[in-house]
């Protein structure tokens, strides 16, 4: 795609949420990962399938608003058809979080008939929320709780520990703290994560990071890109080549007129997460037959 870039991140409570997930996903009725619409596959953690076994799962399609809308019902379709139902919000503004507590109670609704005929009609459904760190998992938590229930932070890895979090009367939530996997053996898969900011940008040199984000940009939405960086590519230039027209075209110069790439690389991946570029998605659902 462009330039190597070594992304590696596994900070010691990584482990720790990972014992804690396993630990405790006995005690929950289903499992709910919040992915990020805009990564759906780069932003769900490959060990949680083992780690979660055959507990019911529910998708939450998170940040819905900045990913592209046809590509979202594409991978609600794709979820779906994998057995997993999914549904989508926008945790900064609560749309979607409403449905929920509702989706949830129609995928447990044969527990619930259980539950019923043995008598216990109060007791409360209990979920486990998962998600990588930065996926928006505390807004999603606080908008369904209406209240700051769970810490949160633009810094990944902030949230800690365990929470239990009451919705409404018959629902209840474990927080997790979000987990990374070790390693990203998958390069594309590192980038997205980084291209998001689901991992620190201060790990990783963000120029090489920013070139490759332009040069895919302009493989998979070429006018977005252009309008927003008025750029004019040519066959030949490479991400940093772009990079620096964008900088010359912004006015980011230092001393001596050369191009200020630090500021033009911060810029282009904040306005990218900002959804000011527009609603990108970086990935596409698998054909079928294709792996993930």
């Amino acid at each position: 795609m462009g330039y190597d870039i070594n992304i590696q991140w596994f900070p010691g409570h990584m482990a720790k949420a990972k014992r804690m997930i396993a630990e405790n996903v006995k005690l929950v009725d289903i499992v709910c990962e919040i992915i990020d619409a805009r990564i759906p596959i780069s932003s769900r953690n490959p060990e949680l399938d083992e780690l979660i076994g055959m507990k019911p799962r529910l998708i939450i399609l998170n940040r819905v608003d900045l990913a592209d809308p046809a590509l979202t019902r594409q991978w609600a379709e794709y979820f779906g058809s994998s057995g997993i139902p999914s549904m989508e919000t926008n945790s900064q503004t609560g749309a979607g979080v409403g449905k929920f507590s509702g989706a949830v109670r129609s995928i447990l609704k044969d527990k619930l008939k259980e539950y019923e005929l043995k008598g216990q009609t109060g007791r409360a459904v209990k979920a486990m929320i998962v998600g990588i760190p930065n996926v928006g998992k505390s807004s999603f938590i606080n908008r369904i709780s209406r209240r700051k229930a769970a810490k949160t932070s633009d810094r990944p890895g902030v949230t800690r520990g365990k929470q239990w979090i009451t919705v409404d009367s018959g629902l209840e939530l474990l927080d997790t703290p979000g987990l990374l996997w070790p390693k990203f053996d998958n390069v594309e898969i590192g980038m997205n994560l980084a291209f998001t900011g689901a991992v620190k940008d201060d790990i990783i040199d963000r120029e090489t990071l920013a070139a490759n984000f332009i040069v895919k940009m302009l493989a998979e939405y070429p006018e977005l890109i252009k309008a927003r960086y008025k750029l004019e590519p040519e066959e030949e230039d490479t991400g940093f080549d772009l990079l620096e027209k964008a900088a010359r075209k912004r006015g980011f110069l230092i001393s001596g007129g050369e191009c200020d790439l630090e500021r033009m690389s911060a810029v282009i991946l904040d306005e990218f997460r900002g959804g000011k570029i527009g609603r990108i998605t970086l990935e596409r659902p698998p054909r079928q037959g294709e792996q993930e």
